[in-house]
């Protein structure tokens, strides 16, 4: 009797002992799963977190370089002199570890084991064809309306043809940015472009990224100065651009730049006195000073790699920013 009670007992302690096998099992299964999601989640935070101060420390380090660039703009500027490419700020900085630029601290105590490197360079924004010239106003019956400078439209043929690019984009772009910076039109037009800023906002006026990358070292787009656009500074132009703003020939905007590489234009008759009788410099189209400057900063930190571009202004010893585009790109060499 004992044996056949025994018997019948069994199946149920076997059957117990398997169930709680079973929740042992799904109760380690569900705490694997939160510590690996915990463990998931930390990660995630320490890589945000890392990422963010990488980036306010990019961030940082790139706003001092901007101001140690308007320094040097500034005392430029008291020189009172013309602007070309044998000054002070026309000198590229080099890439340089940014613990060079601290060694004279004796209050630095950075230990940090990733190195970073600063590059950088101040460029002569004057140095190309300003697109805004090709837009302007005149008069009629006490209004003013919007027009195309035939001239300038003619002067950015000549650019494209020199550099490659089909004069009849001219005509289209040109057409365009009239529609954009019509800041006279009083009636809403949903066929009208958003009208750019910088040369990369040109897509919106039906210009492809090929052709803005050509244009890049020969064209700008700068704010007016005082309503008027800016001159091109024959002590920094390209060839091209002279030969194409001057409506002059490629060799003789090349002895032009010839000249200036051993002494720098210190006038208008200065450079005229380098062309043919028969071309005349006109002031409101050339200069021998600039007051743009494009700012470009880098900084390397470990593999996050942030670069700034800025527009400066200079207005005598004020030296603002117009418009700072940033980016930000993961090194995979």
């Amino acid at each position: 009797m004992k044996d056949r009670q025994c018997v019948a007992v069994a199946p149920n302690v076997y059957a117990q002992r398997g169930a709680a096998l079973l929740m042992a099992m799904v109760i380690l299964t569900l705490v694997a799963t939160l510590a690996a999601g915990m463990v998931w989640q930390q990660t995630t935070a320490i890589s945000i977190e890392t990422a963010e101060r990488a980036r306010a420390q990019s961030t940082w380090i790139l706003n001092g370089a901007l101001d140690w660039s308007r320094i040097i703009l500034r005392e430029d500027a008291r020189n009172r002199g013309p602007d070309h490419l044998g000054e002070p700020w026309a000198t590229p900085l080099a890439e340089a570890k940014l613990s060079t630029f601290l060694a004279a601290d004796k209050n630095n105590t950075d230990d940090s084991e990733v190195e970073a490197f600063l590059s950088g360079q101040i460029e002569d924004a004057q140095s190309r064809y300003d697109l805004r010239r090709l837009v302007g106003e005149q008069a009629k019956d006490d209004k003013r309306f919007a027009v195309l400078v035939p001239a300038e439209v003619e002067s950015l043929r000549r650019l494209f043809g020199l550099i490659g690019l089909p004069v009849e984009l001219a005509d289209s772009m040109s057409a365009n940015l009239l529609l954009a910076w019509d800041s006279t039109s009083t009636s809403p037009n949903n066929d009208t472009p958003i009208a750019p800023q910088t040369m990369a906002q040109l897509k919106w006026v039906g210009v492809d990224e090929a052709a803005i990358n050509k244009m890049l070292p020969y064209a700008t787009i700068l704010p007016r100065n005082s309503g008027t656009p800016s001159q091109i500074n024959l002590n920094t132009a390209s060839r091209e651009v002279i030969a194409a703003v001057l409506n002059i020939d490629l060799g003789s905007a090349d002895r032009l730049v010839q000249r200036r590489a051993n002494n720098p234009f210190r006038s208008i008759a200065e450079a005229q006195a380098t062309l043919p009788p028969t071309v005349t410099i006109d002031p409101a189209h050339a200069d021998i000073k600039s007051y743009h400057f494009e700012v470009r900063g880098r900084l390397r930190l470990g593999d996050h790699v942030q670069e700034e571009v800025t527009l400066m202004r200079r207005s005598d010893l004020d030296i603002a920013p117009v418009w700072r585009t940033r980016s930000q790109t993961l090194r995979t060499n």
